[in-house]
């Protein structure tokens, strides 16, 4: 799934592969999918596009977009995979493809769920509007941001529920969030109520410096970029990594299901401490 490190390394891609380039055509999806969510019959969406030229691509939150002329903006969220191929190539399977005038297509295809919305500017999606509006972990007002989120927090909120439930964080998800806590040595189950100045502190530092890092590698090696390659930060706690020692203290990890999806920790480096 795509979350702010993966959003940002495509939209740099998009951006130099497919700005200056024209839309030859659309493709409405090859099979219905019943967890994509369009804006509008994606079978009018080559109306729109044929012949735009696109400007740019930016990435927010859980979101990439993709400008064209006239105003026209393309965007697509979480559960979509977008991968630059030549025509002949397209994968059979998809729910999206722009062909461009130089031989290459935008292919998307959603294995989960996911949204693909044209629309003028003047979308209404409550979660495009919270990661346009959210506060960037990259910037000089995401501290005080994160402080004033951690006062208001019931103190039963969990480590994980804080940072990646209710889209506090647009961008922050449950893979990205694993690395995080394992950094600061807090427990996924961690409550709010029993973390210290100091730990919460940590926390954000943590916050910051990870995304930082998985953004600067390319994304994570559990998800793949533009061309299909895998990103080039080595998660630490992953489906790739959990069958592993933990990298600090050589124990055992644990994997298990929490808040709708899997949690991975090391029981000796993030211990669930109940009473702070």
């Amino acid at each position: 799934m795509l979350e702010l490190p993966e959003v940002l390394t495509l939209a740099g891609q998009l951006k130099q592969e497919a700005a200056g380039k024209s839309v030859a055509y659309v493709l409405p999806p090859a099979k219905p999918h019943k967890f994509c969510w369009f804006s509008g019959d994606p079978a009018d969406y080559e109306l729109a596009l044929k012949g735009r030229r696109v400007i740019t691509a930016e990435g927010f939150g859980i979101f990439v977009e993709l400008s064209f002329e006239g105003g026209v903006k393309l965007c697509f969220n979480d559960g979509v995979n977008v991968r630059l191929c030549p025509q002949e190539k397209v994968p059979g399977n998809y729910q999206l493809v722009i062909g461009l005038d130089n031989g290459m297509a935008l292919a998307f295809t959603v294995a989960m769920y996911g949204s693909i919305l044209l629309h003028n500017g003047d979308l209404e999606n409550e979660y495009y509007q919270k990661s346009r509006e959210g506060i960037s972990p990259f910037t000089e007002d995401f501290p005080g941001y994160f402080w004033d989120r951690a006062k208001e927090s019931s103190p039963g909120l969990s480590a994980k529920a804080f940072l990646a439930a209710e889209q506090r964080f647009p961008g922050i998800g449950n893979g990205t969030l694993q690395d995080i806590l394992f950094a600061a040595g807090i427990h996924p189950k961690r409550k709010m109520g029993t973390m210290s100045q100091e730990e919460l502190g940590r926390l954000l530092e943590c916050t910051k410096d990870i995304l930082r890092e998985m953004t600067a590698q390319g994304g994570r090696d559990t998800e793949k970029d533009l061309f299909g390659r895998p990103g080039g930060y080595r998660t630490e706690m992953s489906k790739n990594t959990w069958k592993s020692p933990c990298p600090v203290c050589m124990g055992p990890l644990t994997k298990e299901t929490y808040l709708g999806g899997s949690v991975y920790y090391c029981p000796c480096c993030q211990p669930l401490r109940l009473d702070g």
